[in-house]
């Protein structure tokens, strides 16, 4: 994974350096002392992630995340900062995480985990075969704070009385959520597979049917199907033919 480290403190660029150095896959491939400088870095490198100081000179680091957010393909955004009360600017500015100084090393692991995300070649691909949905992203509440997961990242949503755990690529969180909700706002992006599980559509890879006659979807970054009841199964059926991805469903549907 590519990262920027885009700060207007010295030190505090080499202390993310050395952080990021014990950290497997990670490779920093540019760096930033202020927001103009950032957006050439950025542009230049196009990294997968991008560490951003909120708090810098003529241009800050939520309008540099602003400006990368009209990209077509904008990096993950982590925000830093020394100040508490720019948190919420943070999440409204699309970041996935934020940090605050003096950076931990396993506060850092975490947030970089939660930016891990498929390449850009796979987002393009996987996203224009569908309308974007109402709603970008969901925030949840855990003990680290405030945790926002793009929709993109999101590979299905299961329902459990009074809660919803999102399951994304990065891990899951727990949200206070109705899934006829959920369905509504991520439409037409996830489909029903069952009353209580809502799944992304581009995530599903197969459908498989047990010598029972029961029904179950495969999805990509999950190693266990999930069951589909009888009265979705058409659906989920047209889901992946429409798709044209796994189009012999014959041979899918292995009993």
């Amino acid at each position: 994974m590519r990262l920027v480290i885009v700060d207007d403190e010295t030190l505090a660029r080499e202390r993310v350096r050395q952080l990021v150095s014990d950290f497997p896959g990670w490779e920093i491939v540019g760096e930033a002392e202020n927001g103009r400088k950032a957006l050439e870095v950025i542009r230049q490198t196009e990294p997968d992630v991008v560490l951003l100081d909120v708090r810098m000179g003529e241009v800050d680091g939520l309008q540099v995340a602003r400006k990368l957010a009209e990209e077509a393909t904008p990096p993950a955004i982590i925000f830093t900062t020394a100040f508490a009360e720019h948190a919420l600017s943070a999440f409204e500015s699309s970041a996935v995480a934020y940090l605050l100084k003096p950076i931990r090393a396993e506060k850092l692991r975490e947030a970089l985990q939660r930016a891990r995300r498929p390449s850009r070649a796979q987002l393009e691909t996987a996203w224009s075969q569908h309308a974007e949905p109402a709603r970008a992203h969901v925030v949840a509440s855990t003990r680290a704070g405030l945790v926002r997961v793009p929709s993109r990242d999101i590979l299905y949503f299961l329902a459990d009385q009074k809660y919803v755990t999102v399951f994304h690529l990065h891990g899951e969180v727990l949200i206070e959520e109705s899934l006829r909700q959920l369905e509504d706002d991520f439409a037409p992006l996830f489909v029903r597979i069952h009353r209580k599980a809502l799944v992304a559509k581009h995530y599903i890879t197969g459908l498989e049917r047990s010598r029972e006659g029961h029904h179950w979807v495969r999805l990509q970054h999950c190693d266990e199907p999930l069951p589909v009841s009888r009265r979705r199964l058409a659906e989920v059926r047209r889901v992946l033919s429409g798709e044209g991805e796994n189009a012999d469903l014959d041979q899918l549907d292995e009993a």
